[in-house]
């Protein structure tokens, strides 16, 4: 008789990695409709879905909320609202609040990215987490501060520190993102056309340099090899495609 496979340990070699976890975005005493909107934007931007609300100055659901989301209005309807911090965070397993002035507790300051290695680290975990924002004119108060494992400052120019708060969310959930993100840093982007071979830039070089020579531009000895070698120069770092090599001949 067949065995029938044996479930795959969860700790073993094959074990599936869990899903990303990411953590809620928590909004204290939001002010306006429109900022909500803005917000939820950002978030989607990120990859973060779980919007809530904490005693929203013009109550919830805003009229104004949905037309500034842009497209994110389905991350609003799914938005919750509590009436306090407390209860807000009460199921999540670290918080982080955002602040630019520490307002001299003891506790630890981190920068987006670093808060964003953290923050990933619990999501493999299975630890979801959360991240604290005040209302746009004041801030989180330090009773708000107090909920929080750790702060997040964004570093920006001391003379003007000042972020709407979309934009905070959005600095933030960035770091996140790309904690994880495997995008080259450069790419060259070249459609279908397939990069020159080696041979096929030597080809080209060899006979400009005979045009040149027989034009006499070479014809200085002492100048000869540093202007053939700036000629290589130019072509040999522009990364050039085949196309573009047939197009120089």
């Amino acid at each position: 008789m067949e065995e029938s496979a044996p479930d795959e340990a969860p700790d073993g070699p094959s074990a599936r990695a869990p899903d990303p976890l990411p953590p809620a975005v928590i909004l204290v005493r939001p002010q306006l409709g429109v900022n909500i909107g803005t917000t939820a934007r950002a978030m989607m931007n990120c990859g973060l879905s779980d919007l809530r609300l904490v005693a929203p100055r013009e109550g919830w659901p805003n009229p104004h909320a949905a037309p500034a989301a842009s497209g994110a209005a389905a991350l609003l309807e799914t938005a919750r609202v509590y009436p306090d911090l407390p209860t807000a965070v009460a199921d999540l397993k670290r918080l982080y609040a955002t602040t630019w002035r520490p307002r001299w507790m003891v506790k630890r300051v981190l920068t987006p990215a670093a808060a964003a290695v953290e923050l990933r680290q619990l999501s493999a975990e299975g630890a979801q987490s959360g991240l604290i924002f005040g209302p746009e004119r004041t801030g989180l108060e330090n009773e708000d501060l107090a909920f929080a494992d750790a702060l997040i400052t964004v570093p920006l120019n001391p003379a003007f520190p000042s972020l709407n708060l979309a934009q905070a969310v959005l600095l933030v959930g960035y770091e996140w993102w790309t904690a994880a993100d495997e995008t080259p840093d450069r790419v060259l982007e070249s459609s279908e056309a397939q990069p020159a071979s080696q041979a096929m830039l030597d080809n080209f070089l060899s006979r400009l340099i005979a045009d040149l020579d027989e034009r006499s531009f070479l014809a200085v000895p002492e100048k000869r090899d540093r202007m053939t070698r700036n000629t290589r120069n130019i072509f040999q770092r522009n990364d050039l495609t085949e196309n573009e090599i047939n197009t120089l001949h």
